[in-house]
């Protein structure tokens, strides 16, 4: 089911301090809300050097509005002395199954840029490298390529390959 096909388009909120906290926060207001088996997620962009920032902040780390360009902007900034360059992107999906929760967790490991390239992709793309495409930011490789890879995709095949093989 759509939010959209239930008239739904609440803020959700996301006070926690982990994907894994926000990832859950978001499931169970609409499992409390429905009291209906469902699914979150929370995603975001982990960098070695800044402690994990921007983390759970990473759509809103230059202030709200969320804006990508400023985002991208003040990650480049915060990293402009920096030698380390590893990053993460995380995604962390809740499940509440039958009144259980469950998690699963996809990461993509990879390398901040000095600027950004490419024309595809969106939000940090233009300056994640991403380990399995050295060379490249995942704004440069296509988007099935992306999809093969990607920290969303990873956590959704684990989810499916559980929900297989438990359901």
């Amino acid at each position: 089911m759509l939010f959209s096909e239930i008239n739904f388009f609440d803020e959700i909120p996301e006070t926690g301090k982990t994907f894994t906290e926000n990832a859950l926060q978001k499931a169970q207001y609409i499992h409390n809300k429905f009291n209906c088996n469902c699914f979150a997620d929370d995603s975001g962009l982990a960098v070695d050097a800044l402690n994990g920032a921007p983390g759970v902040l990473s759509a809103r780390y230059a202030g709200e509005p969320s804006n990508s360009q400023r985002n991208t902007e003040k990650l480049l900034k915060a990293l402009e002395n920096e030698n380390n360059r590893k990053a993460q992107f995380i995604t962390v999906i809740a499940v509440i199954l039958d009144k259980q929760t469950y998690f699963f967790e996809g990461i993509i490991h990879g390398t901040i840029t000095d600027s950004p390239r490419g024309e595809g992709g969106f939000g940090y793309d233009p300056i994640f490298i991403a380990d399995e495409y050295p060379g490249k930011t995942l704004a440069d490789i296509s988007e099935e390529q992306k999809n093969d890879i990607s920290h969303r995709g990873k956590a959704l095949r684990a989810m499916a390959q559980w929900l297989r093989e438990n359901r």
